[in-house]
This record gives C-alpha cells, sequence and structure tokens, in this order.
C-alpha cells in the first residue's frame, strides 16, 4: 500500500454494523475481485472489491470473508480466507500477506489459508438458515464479464439450492452511504492531493501544451503524495470540453480555449471528484466569463439544497430549475421553450445540460447508495453542473464534493479555487516564451512558482487556501 496504515477499528465497526442487518441465522460472504486479464500473458493491477475492502481493509486477491453473527462456535462468528504465501509466488509477485499480518489489518482474529475454506463453508452452510451473497447491484453498472463474485453465487446456488438466499448488495448500498468521521477524513486527503494537482496544473497550462501533458502534471502530484487517479481523467480543451466522457487527452491547447479539467485523486481506496475549467492563456473571454458564473451560481444553490430527507430525484429538478433561469439569461433558450417542453422527455435545457447533477462519492467514485430513499446525513456527494455549447466550440463544468450535514453542508473541496478570478490569479504566469505542443513540459516556469510548478499566492487565494477544511455552504 502507498498510504499510511488503517485503524483496523474502522472495518470492525463496519462489520459490527453490517451484523445488526443480518436475519438470525444468516452467513455472508464476500470475495476479492478477480485480476483481469489483458493481451497474451499480462494482467491489469488489482482493484479491490470495495465491500470487501470497506469490512476488511484487505486489498489481496483470492481473499474470501464469512460473516456469521449467529454461529454455535465463537470463532466461526467471523473468518477470513487468504491466499497462502509460497516461496515462487515471493519470487515473481512479491510479498503476500501473512495471518497476523491480515489480522492486524481487519480485525478479524480468525484467519485461515485459502485451502481451508470449503469444509468450513460446507459445515456452516449446514448450520445457517439465511445466505446473503454479493453482486454488483450498481443500477449504472454494465457487466459484461462473468466476476468471481458471480461464479461463487452460481456455484453455491447449485450446491445448495434449498437455502434462503438474500442480496447483500442491498445492505451495502445502505452502510456504505453513510460516511463516517474516518472515511471522511481520508476524502478529505484525496481532495487535498486533488487540490496540489490542480495548483501544478494551472501553473503549467497555457497556449501550445498538449492535453496529455497536463494529465502528466497530475499525475507527479498524485504519486508522489501517495494517491492515485480517482478514474480516467479528463483533460479536454476547446470543443473536447463538450464531450461529457473525453479521455483521449492528446490535443494541443489552443490560445482563447477553455480547458475543462475533471480529474480526482484516491487515497487509500476513497475517492475525490473534481472538475475545473480554466482559460488556456489565462484570461476568460466575456462570453466564457458569463457562462462561467452562470454554472457557479447553479452550483452554488444546488450545494445549498442537497438536505437530509431529500429525494436525490427532487434535488436534480431544483437544479435543473436553477439552470433553466440561467441558460435564459445567457439567451440560449428562451422562457416560452421551457414551457412548452416541460412534459417532454427532452425539456429544452437538457441540449446544453444533459447529465445529473451529482452522485454519491466514496470507495467507488460512483458510489453505492439507495438513491429512491432520502439523501442521508453523512452521504459524500458530488456537485457538478455544466453548460456545453457546441456552437460556441466551449463547455463550462465545475465540480465540488459536499459532505450533508443537518446543520449545514461541508464543502470538502473549500480551500480549492473557484471563482473566475481566483483562477485567473491562480494562472497569471511572467513574460517568457511559451513551451510548445510536444514540448513535454520543458517549458519555463510561471513566475512565483516553485521547482515543482506549485505557485505561491497571496491575497484571495492565500485567505481561500487557509481556512479550515470544514467550511458550512
Amino acid at each position: 500500500m502507498r498510504y499510511a496504515p488503517l485503524d483496523s477499528k474502522l472495518f470492525t465497526a463496519h462489520r459490527n454494523n453490517l451484523k445488526k442487518l443480518l436475519l438470525p441465522n444468516s452467513l455472508a460472504v464476500v470475495n476479492s475481485n478477480d485480476i483481469l486479464p489483458t493481451n497474451a500473458d499480462g494482467v491489469s493491477l488489482l482493484r479491490p472489491n470495495s465491500d470487501l475492502f470497506y469490512l476488511t481493509g484487505i486489498e489481496q486477491e483470492e481473499t474470501i470473508l464469512l460473516i456469521y453473527p449467529d454461529a454455535h462456535e465463537e470463532n466461526q462468528r467471523e473468518i477470513l480466507f487468504l491466499r497462502e504465501p509460497n516461496p515462487l509466488a515471493e519470487t515473481w509477485e512479491g510479498h503476500k500477506l501473512m495471518k497476523e499480518e491480515a489480522r492486524k489489518i481487519s480485525g478479524i482474529k480468525r484467519v485461515e489459508w485459502l485451502s481451508e475454506f470449503h469444509a468450513l463453508f460446507h459445515r456452516l452452510m449446514c448450520e445457517c438458515d439465511h445466505v446473503y451473497l454479493n453482486t454488483n447491484e450498481h443500477k449504472r453498472a454494465n457487466i459484461v464479464v462473468e466476476t468471481r463474485e458471480a461464479r461463487f453465487v452460481r456455484d453455491v446456488q447449485a450446491a445448495y439450492p434449498l437455502h434462503d438466499y438474500q442480496r447483500l448488495a442491498r445492505l451495502m448500498h445502505r452502510l456504505r452511504a453513510v460516511k463516517s468521521d474516518p472515511e471522511v477524513a481520508l476524502i478529505q486527503k484525496a481532495c487535498a492531493i486533488t487540490e496540489a494537482g490542480f495548483r501544478r496544473a494551472c501553473g503549467f497550462v497555457r497556449p501550445g501544451v498538449n492535453e496529455y501533458e497536463v494529465e502528466a502534471e497530475f499525475a507527479h502530484e498524485f504519486l508522489r503524495r501517495g494517491g492515485q487517479f480517482a478514474y480516467n481523467p479528463i483533460i479536454a480543451s476547446g470543443k473536447n470540453s463538450c464531450v461529457l466522457h473525453y479521455v483521449e487527452n492528446n490535443q494541443v491547447c489552443r490560445d482563447g480555449d477553455v480547458l475543462l479539467m475533471d480529474v480526482g485523486a484516491g487515497y487509500a481506496n476513497y475517492n475525490s471528484d473534481l472538475t475545473r475549467t480554466i482559460p488556456v492563456n489565462g484570461k476568460f473571454s466575456p462570453r466564457q466569463r458569463q457562462v462561467y458564473d452562470a454554472v457557479l451560481r447553479v452550483l452554488h444553490g444546488t450545494s445549498k439544497a442537497a438536505r437530509p430527507g431529500k429525494l436525490p430525484r427532487d434535488w436534480q429538478k431544483e437544479a435543473e430549475a436553477l439552470m433553466e433561469k440561467e441558460l435564459v439569461d445567457l439567451r440560449l433558450i428562451k422562457s416560452s421553450e421551457i414551457r412548452k417542453s416541460k412534459s417532454d422527455e427532452s425539456p429544452a435545457f437538457k441540449k446544453y445540460f444533459m447529465h445529473g447533477v451529482g452522485h454519491p462519492l466514496g470507495l467507488d467514485v460512483h458510489d453505492v447508495a439507495i438513491t429512491t430513499e432520502p439523501i442521508q446525513a453523512g452521504w459524500i456527494l458530488t456537485v457538478e453542473p455544466g453548460i456545453y455549447i457546441k456552437d460556441e466550440g466551449f463547455g463550462i463544468r465545475l465540480e465540488n464534493n459536499i459532505l450533508v450535514q443537518k446543520g449545514g453542508n461541508v464543502d470538502l473541496m473549500a480551500s480549492i479555487p473557484i471563482e473566475a478570478d481566483e483562477i485567473e490569479q491562480l494562472m497569471s504566469k511572467s513574460d517568457a516564451p511559451s513551451s510548445s505542443a510536444g514540448s513535454k513540459g520543458r517549458g519555463t516556469t510561471p513566475r512565483g512558482a516553485n521547482r515543482n510548478g506549485i505557485r505561491s499566492t497571496n491575497g484571495a487565494l492565500e485567505r481561500r487556501k487557509s481556512r479550515a477544511a470544514k467550511v458550512s455552504l
């Protein structure tokens, strides 16, 4: 791991919360993810199963967790199964967890090698009445490759057809949506790493640099701070800023264009999600500024509107109403078009704002939650309105992450510049020549930047950075 060790009490608390939701005499099982193949004999890096990590803190392949709170034998109520280390595997793949290491990470007393799983599992299946099996039930998931969990579900139901099977995902969605204080701190850490990358990138961007060079600036800052990209970064200049999931990142940033950067860091498997749109030459045009300020007003209004007890769909509708007003003021749509399209499946505003205004954030960037139920205190949400004007060749999207609370929401990205004046101040450059495309970042260092390219600022930016992380919206 690249992050500081986490207190096992976090994972013990998560397991205890899950146990309270299980039916009497129930057994729950969670498997690690597969290591996915690439081409030839290549494999991808392991992406930990978020539910397994949430319950154990373990990130190793072939791991299985059994939870059976009502087991007759106390030492059978929590069992963690690990792949057994051996010298050959260690030579090729490096260190694998020993039992004591797994106990320390997870807080689970009984740890067994994977070879013991089938015998123990059969014994417990003969005792339990209900079995909770896990699947990916995210509404936006497009599952075309059979997962380790899916294979396990198929095999268990074939071998034990008369048990009562329950969906573990429904319970995990409820638990994972509400973040504990340690989880909030980890997401705040991811936000801080994202801020460092953003400030570095703003000191680097100028006409002539390539989008992938900007991506590299983020990568440098994320990796040196123990983080990683939370998702494939979107570095979209000019007309690319109107493509919602643009990830090619291979075009030159040109004078007069905007650069939309949807980039977030992950830390200890918890994620942030930031979007900022900046002027490539350091100064917004009057029209860009007009649209930028409109999007920012929607962000501020929508951030305040996310309240405990409100349905996510109603929150979305409120954001859309704010957006409609801004689009009318920008002369992009007319009030008559809004009235005419109220009953349509494609209302007028969707030409310029066609996506959701936010989503839960956590161990997954699009984190799990039961979104047909009201928002709760403790949810962390992204707030990401945007206006995309293809006819004018640019789009503006802004995004912060908020912690929903009863007494007023907390902006976890309060110290990251977002006001247009702040962005322009952050991007102010020296009079030295710009770097050219393909320069691999060998341009001149902006005035006021240190040798790592991170700008020292004063005035409004310095005051903003010095504010406490928790700021009521």
